[in-house]
């Protein structure tokens, strides 16, 4: 059960993460609603630096994602 306390305090973070990149969610969420039928590497740019900042914020706080 350890292992089930730990990913709840992971998910715990997570608002914390997002409030952290907010702006390069924003811009991947308006990369997306721009496209009528999203395919695959539409907004790969924007997920990526989405997510690069996800990382960077999780290891701020000696979390992972």
């Amino acid at each position: 059960m350890e292992s089930v306390h730990l990913a709840r305090q992971r998910y715990r973070k997570y608002p914390l993460l997002l409030s952290k990149c907010g702006k390069d969610a924003a811009q991947y969420a308006t990369c997306v609603l721009k496209k009528d039928n999203v395919n695959m590497n539409d907004c790969k740019k924007e997920f990526m630096d989405f997510k690069n900042c996800l990382q960077k914020a999780a290891a701020s706080l000696k979390t992972r994602i």
